[in-house]
């Protein structure tokens, strides 16, 4: 059973730099292995104003 994802944004932030630092090398891997929609990921932290960085693989 996978890990429920926080709706607050700036939780939602902290969890997948967690998860992005501590355990997946992409953020495609992250959401493959969560079943998470990627493209509604990115969007619900760009309204937070975060960005992906496919190079630090975080968010910033």
């Amino acid at each position: 059973m996978h890990s429920v994802i926080p709706k607050d944004p700036y939780m939602l932030f902290s969890y997948i730099n967690m998860k992005l630092r501590d355990t997946y090398s992409s953020l495609d891997d992250l959401c493959d292995d969560m079943h998470v929609n990627k493209e509604n990921l990115c969007d619900q932290l760009a309204k937070a104003g975060f960005q992906y960085s496919k190079e630090l693989n975080k968010f910033w």
